[in-house]
């Protein structure tokens, strides 16, 4: 259906619809990560930076963290410099690290900034380097095979994980009602710079911002049971069920565990969104229905305590 021919009376029911969104989100804090298909095709770049803007305008402040993966094997491939994996982690060396900065910091940072500029609004751009937002250390790989006695440390460089989020700064721009846009590079005490995954990163904000939600945009419809059923509406409790019942295995149980810690750590709640659908945020955030799985701490009747 066109701009031309939406009935109005569909376009007043959607606001109301949302209307008691807005009022109950309105000051609150909405960590967004973005990445996947969202940050590749461009009918869905578009829908997010209008989102974020929108959820600005509304009185929510987003704050965005970024991913950037393919764009580092990209930039990597065309430099002719080696990409490694180990356990699903690129080993990155001082070299890669170079090209990693350039690349979050640079290219996808500075580009998610002007295309939320371009809809209006005003975005940003930071890394964890900026007023040491992001203090890192070194991330310790472990590795064991059936023969071996004890695991295996493996040295894979400048992959960090967080040690500490400082919010001065986010917190400033946010009131002056600008948009946060975070590279999830770190930096540790010595000056070293850290490539950390960015669902991690996105969690930990949440967490030190004590936010409202937050949201981690994905290439699924969200956690599905095993007849392909999209679960929502889940309690920490239930999500820890279904972890030891092996229902959340593979490359979704990393992003579920970091939902999961942020709603333990004080965040309201956290949903895994299905970043291929336009304007996946606000479908989440204003409507009944929403587009993914939503995790709060809030416990059922039928559920222990604990």
């Amino acid at each position: 259906m066109t701009e031309q021919t939406r009935d109005p009376r569909q376009v007043v029911e959607v606001l109301s619809e949302a209307l008691p969104y807005i009022q109950r989100f309105s000051g609150k804090t909405v960590v967004v990560k973005y990445g996947g298909n969202a940050m590749t095709e461009d009918t869905l770049i578009d829908s997010f930076a209008r989102d974020m803007v929108l959820m600005k305008e509304v009185g929510i402040n987003p704050v965005v963290v970024h991913g950037g993966g393919p764009q580092i094997g990209d930039l990597l491939e065309k430099l002719k410099i080696e990409s490694r994996f180990v356990n699903g982690m690129r080993v990155t060396d001082a070299e890669t690290m170079d090209v990693v900065e350039m690349v979050l910091g640079g290219l996808v940072n500075k580009g998610i900034v002007n295309l939320i500029n371009q809809c209006g609004g005003k975005a940003i751009g930071l890394t964890g380097k900026d007023g040491a937002q992001i203090r890192a250390r070194q991330l310790k790989v472990e590795h064991q095979s059936p023969e071996m006695t004890a695991p295996e440390i493996i040295d894979i460089g400048h992959v960090g994980e967080v040690e500490h989020i400082s919010t001065d700064l986010i917190e400033m721009l946010a009131a002056r009602d600008f948009i946060p846009v975070i590279a999830p590079i770190g930096v540790d005490d010595a000056g070293r710079s850290y490539n950390i995954n960015a669902d991690l990163v996105a969690g930990k904000v949440a967490e030190a911002l004590d936010a409202e939600k937050l949201m981690l945009l994905t290439n699924v419809a969200g956690l599905m049971n095993a007849e392909g059923e999209v679960l929502t509406g889940l309690t920490t409790g239930q999500v820890d069920a279904l972890i030891a019942d092996g229902t959340i295995h593979g490359g979704m149980l990393p992003k579920i565990r970091c939902a999961l810690d942020a709603v333990k750590g004080g965040v309201a709640s956290a949903h895994i969104v299905d970043g291929r659908v336009p304007h996946a945020t606000l479908l989440e955030i204003f409507t009944n229905a929403g587009v993914g799985t939503l995790i709060t701490n809030a416990r059922r009747d039928d559920e222990p305590a604990g």
